[in-house]
Protein backbone atom coordinates (compact mmCIF):
# COMPACT_ATOMS: atom_id res chain seq x y z
CA UNK A 1 0.00 0.00 0.00
CA UNK A 2 1.35 3.42 -0.92
CA UNK A 3 1.99 5.97 1.81
CA UNK A 4 -0.72 8.68 1.62
CA UNK A 5 1.52 11.23 3.36
CA UNK A 6 3.67 13.35 1.11
CA UNK A 7 7.11 14.48 2.20
CA UNK A 8 6.08 18.17 2.30
CA UNK A 9 3.10 17.29 4.51
CA UNK A 10 5.30 15.28 6.89
CA UNK A 11 7.81 18.10 7.13
CA UNK A 12 5.20 20.76 7.78
CA UNK A 13 3.32 18.58 10.26
CA UNK A 14 6.56 18.13 12.18
CA UNK A 15 7.30 21.87 11.92
CA UNK A 16 3.95 23.06 13.27
CA UNK A 17 3.95 20.38 15.96
CA UNK A 18 7.45 21.27 17.09
CA UNK A 19 6.78 25.02 17.07
CA UNK A 20 3.56 24.51 19.04
CA UNK A 21 5.31 22.42 21.68
CA UNK A 22 8.13 24.94 22.01
CA UNK A 23 5.53 27.66 22.51
CA UNK A 24 3.69 25.63 25.15
CA UNK A 25 6.90 24.98 27.10
CA UNK A 26 8.05 28.60 26.81
CA UNK A 27 4.74 29.89 28.16
CA UNK A 28 5.15 27.66 31.21
CA UNK A 29 8.57 29.19 31.76
CA UNK A 30 7.04 32.65 31.42
CA UNK A 31 4.34 31.94 34.01
CA UNK A 32 6.97 30.70 36.45
CA UNK A 33 9.02 33.90 35.92
CA UNK A 34 6.09 36.31 36.18
CA UNK A 35 7.52 39.45 37.70
CA UNK A 36 7.16 43.06 36.51
CA UNK A 37 10.96 43.31 36.47
CA UNK A 38 11.17 40.35 34.07
CA UNK A 39 8.59 41.62 31.57
CA UNK A 40 11.03 42.74 28.86
CA UNK A 41 13.16 39.60 29.17
CA UNK A 42 10.06 37.42 28.86
CA UNK A 43 8.99 39.28 25.72
CA UNK A 44 12.45 38.80 24.19
CA UNK A 45 12.30 35.09 24.94
CA UNK A 46 8.83 34.61 23.47
CA UNK A 47 8.93 36.80 20.36
CA UNK A 48 11.06 34.51 18.12
CA UNK A 49 8.98 31.52 19.17
CA UNK A 50 5.77 33.39 18.32
CA UNK A 51 7.17 34.35 14.89
CA UNK A 52 8.39 30.82 14.14
CA UNK A 53 5.01 29.39 15.07
CA UNK A 54 3.27 31.89 12.80
CA UNK A 55 5.51 30.85 9.89
CA UNK A 56 4.91 27.15 10.56
CA UNK A 57 1.15 27.67 10.76
CA UNK A 58 1.02 29.51 7.42
CA UNK A 59 3.12 26.82 5.71
CA UNK A 60 0.90 24.11 7.19
CA UNK A 61 -2.25 25.85 5.95
CA UNK A 62 -0.77 26.02 2.44
CA UNK A 63 -0.04 22.27 2.34
CA UNK A 64 -2.77 19.95 0.93
CA UNK A 65 -4.28 17.76 3.62
CA UNK A 66 -4.24 14.00 2.89
CA UNK A 67 -7.58 12.22 2.78
CA UNK A 68 -8.76 11.23 6.24
CA UNK A 69 -6.44 13.64 8.06
CA UNK A 70 -8.77 16.65 8.04
CA UNK A 71 -9.95 16.39 11.70
CA UNK A 72 -6.41 15.94 12.98
CA UNK A 73 -5.10 18.87 10.96
CA UNK A 74 -7.95 21.15 12.00
CA UNK A 75 -7.47 20.41 15.71
CA UNK A 76 -3.70 20.77 15.51
CA UNK A 77 -4.03 24.07 13.66
CA UNK A 78 -6.59 25.30 16.22
CA UNK A 79 -4.27 24.44 19.09
CA UNK A 80 -1.34 26.10 17.36
CA UNK A 81 -3.43 29.22 16.80
CA UNK A 82 -4.27 29.37 20.52
CA UNK A 83 -0.60 29.08 21.44
CA UNK A 84 0.22 31.83 18.93
CA UNK A 85 -2.52 34.02 20.44
CA UNK A 86 -1.18 33.51 23.97
CA UNK A 87 2.36 34.36 22.86
CA UNK A 88 1.12 37.48 21.04
CA UNK A 89 -0.73 38.76 24.08
CA UNK A 90 2.59 38.86 25.91
CA UNK A 91 4.85 39.94 23.04
CA UNK A 92 2.78 42.63 21.33
CA UNK A 93 2.88 46.09 22.91
CA UNK A 94 -0.27 47.40 24.49
CA UNK A 95 -1.37 50.29 26.69
CA UNK A 96 0.43 50.12 30.06
CA UNK A 97 -2.85 49.90 31.93
CA UNK A 98 -3.77 46.67 30.09
CA UNK A 99 -0.63 44.71 31.00
CA UNK A 100 -2.26 42.67 33.78
CA UNK A 101 -5.35 41.93 31.72
CA UNK A 102 -3.21 40.78 28.81
CA UNK A 103 -1.16 38.46 31.01
CA UNK A 104 -4.30 36.94 32.55
CA UNK A 105 -5.76 36.55 29.09
CA UNK A 106 -2.61 34.87 27.79
CA UNK A 107 -2.60 32.42 30.69
CA UNK A 108 -6.20 31.45 29.98
CA UNK A 109 -5.62 31.08 26.23
CA UNK A 110 -2.60 28.88 26.96
CA UNK A 111 -4.91 26.57 28.91
CA UNK A 112 -7.48 26.55 26.11
CA UNK A 113 -4.72 25.48 23.73
CA UNK A 114 -4.06 22.49 25.97
CA UNK A 115 -7.77 21.63 25.96
CA UNK A 116 -7.71 21.48 22.18
CA UNK A 117 -4.44 19.56 21.94
CA UNK A 118 -4.93 17.02 24.73
CA UNK A 119 -7.15 14.65 22.70
CA UNK A 120 -4.43 14.50 20.00
CA UNK A 121 -1.98 12.83 22.41
CA UNK A 122 -3.11 9.36 21.29
CA UNK A 123 -2.01 9.98 17.68
CA UNK A 124 0.89 12.43 18.13
CA UNK A 125 3.53 10.96 20.50
CA UNK A 126 5.28 14.32 21.14
CA UNK A 127 2.01 15.63 22.57
CA UNK A 128 1.59 12.46 24.63
CA UNK A 129 4.99 13.17 26.18
CA UNK A 130 4.11 16.81 26.83
CA UNK A 131 1.07 15.82 28.89
CA UNK A 132 2.93 13.57 31.32
CA UNK A 133 6.13 13.74 33.35
CA UNK A 134 9.35 12.45 31.82
CA UNK A 135 9.47 9.42 34.13
CA UNK A 136 6.49 7.98 32.23
CA UNK A 137 7.70 8.64 28.67
CA UNK A 138 8.79 5.03 28.16
CA UNK A 139 5.35 3.67 29.05
CA UNK A 140 2.95 5.93 27.19
CA UNK A 141 0.91 2.99 25.90
CA UNK A 142 0.04 2.11 29.51
CA UNK A 143 -1.51 5.51 30.19
CA UNK A 144 -4.43 5.22 27.75
CA UNK A 145 -6.18 1.92 28.30
CA UNK A 146 -9.78 0.82 27.75
CA UNK A 147 -11.63 1.63 30.99
CA UNK A 148 -13.75 -0.94 32.83
CA UNK A 149 -17.49 -0.89 32.12
CA UNK A 150 -19.16 1.98 33.92
CA UNK A 151 -15.90 3.78 34.69
CA UNK A 152 -15.74 7.22 33.12
CA UNK A 153 -12.25 8.60 32.46
CA UNK A 154 -10.61 11.79 31.20
CA UNK A 155 -11.79 15.36 31.72
CA UNK A 156 -15.30 16.03 32.98
CA UNK A 157 -17.13 19.32 33.46
CA UNK A 158 -19.99 20.19 35.79
CA UNK A 159 -21.34 23.69 35.31
CA UNK A 160 -17.84 24.81 34.36
CA UNK A 161 -17.49 26.33 30.90
CA UNK A 162 -14.63 25.25 28.69
CA UNK A 163 -13.43 26.60 25.39
CA UNK A 164 -13.53 30.33 24.75
CA UNK A 165 -16.34 31.10 27.18
CA UNK A 166 -15.14 30.75 30.76
CA UNK A 167 -18.27 32.67 31.76
CA UNK A 168 -19.84 29.96 33.89
CA UNK A 169 -18.84 30.02 37.53
CA UNK A 170 -19.47 27.87 40.56
CA UNK A 171 -18.88 24.53 38.82
CA UNK A 172 -15.80 22.37 38.49
CA UNK A 173 -13.52 20.44 36.18
CA UNK A 174 -12.49 16.91 37.11
CA UNK A 175 -9.75 14.74 35.66
CA UNK A 176 -9.88 10.95 36.04
CA UNK A 177 -6.65 9.24 34.87
CA UNK A 178 -7.27 7.08 31.81
CA UNK A 179 -5.29 4.11 33.15
CA UNK A 180 -7.07 3.65 36.51
CA UNK A 181 -8.97 0.40 37.09
CA UNK A 182 -12.16 1.83 38.63
CA UNK A 183 -11.84 -0.38 41.72
CA UNK A 184 -8.97 1.08 43.75
CA UNK A 185 -9.83 4.24 45.73
CA UNK A 186 -7.56 7.01 44.49
CA UNK A 187 -6.02 9.99 46.26
CA UNK A 188 -7.82 13.23 45.46
CA UNK A 189 -6.16 16.60 44.83
CA UNK A 190 -8.45 19.64 44.95
CA UNK A 191 -6.76 22.66 43.32
CA UNK A 192 -8.12 26.20 43.76
CA UNK A 193 -7.39 28.92 41.19
CA UNK A 194 -6.31 32.45 42.06
CA UNK A 195 -8.35 35.65 41.83
CA UNK A 196 -10.11 36.11 38.46
CA UNK A 197 -9.13 32.54 37.58
CA UNK A 198 -11.16 29.52 36.53
CA UNK A 199 -11.07 25.84 37.41
CA UNK A 200 -11.03 24.78 33.76
CA UNK A 201 -7.72 26.65 33.47
CA UNK A 202 -6.10 25.74 36.79
CA UNK A 203 -6.71 22.04 36.09
CA UNK A 204 -3.68 22.13 33.76
CA UNK A 205 -1.35 23.11 36.61
CA UNK A 206 -1.72 19.55 37.94
CA UNK A 207 -2.97 17.35 35.08
CA UNK A 208 0.48 16.21 33.92
CA UNK A 209 1.21 14.82 37.39
CA UNK A 210 -2.27 13.30 37.79
CA UNK A 211 -2.09 11.50 34.45
CA UNK A 212 1.06 9.55 35.24
CA UNK A 213 0.87 9.12 39.00
CA UNK A 214 -2.80 8.22 39.04
CA UNK A 215 -4.80 10.50 41.31
CA UNK A 216 -8.15 12.22 40.86
CA UNK A 217 -7.85 15.93 40.21
CA UNK A 218 -10.70 18.33 41.02
CA UNK A 219 -10.41 21.99 39.97
CA UNK A 220 -13.41 23.99 41.25
CA UNK A 221 -14.38 27.47 40.10
CA UNK A 222 -15.37 30.11 42.66
CA UNK A 223 -18.92 31.47 42.53
CA UNK A 224 -17.64 35.04 42.17
CA UNK A 225 -14.52 36.40 40.52
CA UNK A 226 -12.58 35.05 43.50
CA UNK A 227 -13.23 32.88 46.54
CA UNK A 228 -15.60 34.05 49.28
CA UNK A 229 -12.79 35.10 51.62
CA UNK A 230 -15.06 37.28 53.76
CA UNK A 231 -17.82 34.65 53.95
CA UNK A 232 -15.89 31.35 53.76
CA UNK A 233 -18.91 29.15 54.29
CA UNK A 234 -20.40 30.17 50.93
CA UNK A 235 -17.72 28.59 48.75
CA UNK A 236 -16.91 26.12 51.54
CA UNK A 237 -20.37 24.54 51.19
CA UNK A 238 -19.92 24.43 47.43
CA UNK A 239 -16.62 22.56 47.81
CA UNK A 240 -18.21 19.97 50.09
CA UNK A 241 -21.06 19.44 47.60
CA UNK A 242 -18.53 18.92 44.82
CA UNK A 243 -16.70 16.28 46.85
CA UNK A 244 -19.99 14.52 47.56
CA UNK A 245 -20.83 14.55 43.83
CA UNK A 246 -17.44 13.07 42.95
CA UNK A 247 -17.70 10.44 45.70
CA UNK A 248 -21.00 9.19 44.28
CA UNK A 249 -19.50 8.55 40.84
CA UNK A 250 -15.79 7.85 41.35
CA UNK A 251 -13.88 6.22 44.19
CA UNK A 252 -11.47 8.34 46.18
CA UNK A 253 -9.79 7.67 49.48
CA UNK A 254 -11.23 9.98 52.18
CA UNK A 255 -7.96 9.60 54.12
CA UNK A 256 -5.99 11.13 51.22
CA UNK A 257 -7.62 14.42 50.17
CA UNK A 258 -5.28 17.34 49.47
CA UNK A 259 -6.55 20.93 49.20
CA UNK A 260 -4.13 23.26 47.47
CA UNK A 261 -4.36 26.59 45.68
CA UNK A 262 -2.66 29.68 44.34
CA UNK A 263 -2.91 33.24 45.69
CA UNK A 264 -6.57 33.77 46.72
CA UNK A 265 -7.01 30.04 46.22
CA UNK A 266 -4.19 29.44 48.70
CA UNK A 267 -5.74 31.86 51.18
CA UNK A 268 -9.08 30.10 50.83
CA UNK A 269 -7.51 26.66 51.14
CA UNK A 270 -6.55 27.53 54.72
CA UNK A 271 -9.98 28.99 55.47
CA UNK A 272 -11.84 25.98 54.08
CA UNK A 273 -9.27 23.38 55.02
CA UNK A 274 -9.15 24.34 58.70
CA UNK A 275 -12.90 24.83 59.03
CA UNK A 276 -14.93 22.65 61.38
CA UNK A 277 -15.58 19.17 59.90
CA UNK A 278 -13.32 19.88 56.94
CA UNK A 279 -13.04 16.86 54.59
CA UNK A 280 -9.47 17.77 53.61
CA UNK A 281 -6.64 15.79 55.19
CA UNK A 282 -3.69 17.84 53.86
CA UNK A 283 -3.31 21.51 52.88
CA UNK A 284 -0.75 23.01 50.49
CA UNK A 285 -1.27 26.76 49.93
CA UNK A 286 1.06 28.57 47.51
CA UNK A 287 1.57 32.35 47.39
CA UNK A 288 -1.35 33.17 49.65
CA UNK A 289 -1.88 34.63 53.14
CA UNK A 290 -3.27 33.50 56.47
CA UNK A 291 -6.60 35.38 56.50
CA UNK A 292 -7.48 37.10 59.83
CA UNK A 293 -10.76 35.14 59.92
CA UNK A 294 -8.73 32.05 60.80
CA UNK A 295 -8.02 33.55 64.21
CA UNK A 296 -11.63 34.48 64.98
CA UNK A 297 -13.23 31.26 63.70
CA UNK A 298 -11.23 28.76 65.72
CA UNK A 299 -9.37 27.55 62.64
CA UNK A 300 -6.00 28.00 64.34
CA UNK A 301 -7.05 25.62 67.13
CA UNK A 302 -8.01 23.06 64.50
CA UNK A 303 -4.59 23.44 62.87
CA UNK A 304 -3.00 21.29 65.57
CA UNK A 305 -1.44 18.17 64.03
CA UNK A 306 -2.78 19.15 60.59
CA UNK A 307 -0.28 18.47 57.76
CA UNK A 308 0.31 21.80 55.96
CA UNK A 309 2.83 22.50 53.20
CA UNK A 310 3.24 26.28 52.90
CA UNK A 311 4.98 27.65 49.78
CA UNK A 312 5.87 31.29 49.10
CA UNK A 313 8.20 33.29 46.93
CA UNK A 314 10.86 35.52 48.43
CA UNK A 315 10.20 37.98 45.58
CA UNK A 316 6.40 38.00 45.83
CA UNK A 317 5.26 41.54 44.94
CA UNK A 318 1.58 41.03 45.80
CA UNK A 319 1.87 39.29 49.18
CA UNK A 320 5.36 40.12 50.50
CA UNK A 321 7.22 37.18 51.96
CA UNK A 322 6.90 38.66 55.46
CA UNK A 323 3.20 37.72 55.36
CA UNK A 324 4.15 34.09 54.70
CA UNK A 325 6.67 34.16 57.52
CA UNK A 326 3.98 35.42 59.89
CA UNK A 327 1.66 32.64 58.69
CA UNK A 328 4.47 30.13 59.26
CA UNK A 329 5.01 31.33 62.81
CA UNK A 330 1.27 31.31 63.63
CA UNK A 331 0.74 27.81 62.24
CA UNK A 332 3.79 26.44 64.02
CA UNK A 333 2.62 28.00 67.28
CA UNK A 334 -0.79 26.37 66.73
CA UNK A 335 0.87 22.95 66.48
CA UNK A 336 0.45 22.30 62.77
CA UNK A 337 2.71 19.69 61.16
CA UNK A 338 4.18 22.35 58.94
CA UNK A 339 6.54 22.24 56.00
CA UNK A 340 7.59 25.76 55.02
CA UNK A 341 9.16 26.38 51.60
CA UNK A 342 10.43 29.86 50.80
CA UNK A 343 11.60 29.90 47.18
CA UNK A 344 14.30 32.47 46.53
CA UNK A 345 13.58 33.26 42.86
CA UNK A 346 9.76 32.98 42.99
CA UNK A 347 7.61 36.05 42.52
CA UNK A 348 3.78 35.96 42.73
CA UNK A 349 3.38 32.87 40.57
CA UNK A 350 2.62 29.18 40.81
CA UNK A 351 5.76 27.04 41.36
CA UNK A 352 4.86 24.06 39.18
CA UNK A 353 8.17 22.40 40.04
CA UNK A 354 6.97 22.09 43.64
CA UNK A 355 4.17 19.67 42.69
CA UNK A 356 6.51 16.69 42.96
CA UNK A 357 7.59 17.49 46.52
CA UNK A 358 4.01 18.27 47.54
CA UNK A 359 2.78 14.93 46.19
CA UNK A 360 5.56 12.95 47.90
CA UNK A 361 4.77 14.73 51.16
CA UNK A 362 1.03 14.17 50.72
CA UNK A 363 1.27 10.46 49.86
CA UNK A 364 4.63 8.70 49.41
CA UNK A 365 2.90 6.25 47.06
CA UNK A 366 2.56 9.11 44.56
CA UNK A 367 6.33 9.47 44.20
CA UNK A 368 7.76 9.10 40.71
CA UNK A 369 8.72 5.48 39.88
CA UNK A 370 12.47 6.09 40.30
CA UNK A 371 11.84 7.71 43.69
CA UNK A 372 9.67 4.92 45.12
CA UNK A 373 11.24 3.69 48.32
CA UNK A 374 13.90 6.41 48.40
CA UNK A 375 14.42 8.78 51.29
CA UNK A 376 12.98 11.58 49.13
Amino acid sequence: MSDPLSEPFRERLAAIGGATLRGLHALEVAWRRLDPAQRDAIREMLEPLRDALGDARRAFDDTPTPEGFQPLCEDLAAGAEKVHEALSLIVDPGPPDTATVRVLGAMSVHCRAQEVLYPLRTVLPPLARYFVEEAFHDGLEQLDRTPPDGWSIGIHRAGDGSGDGRKQRGGFSLYVPEHTDGRTPLPLVVALHGGFGHGADFLWSWLREARGRGFLLLAPTSRGTTWSLNAPELDGRALRRMLAFVAERWRFDPERVLLTGLSDGATFSLLAGLADASPFTHLAPASGVLHPANFASGNLERARDRPIYLVHGARDWMFPVATAQMARDALQAAGARLVYREIEDLSHAYPREENDAILRWFDPRLALPAAQGSDG
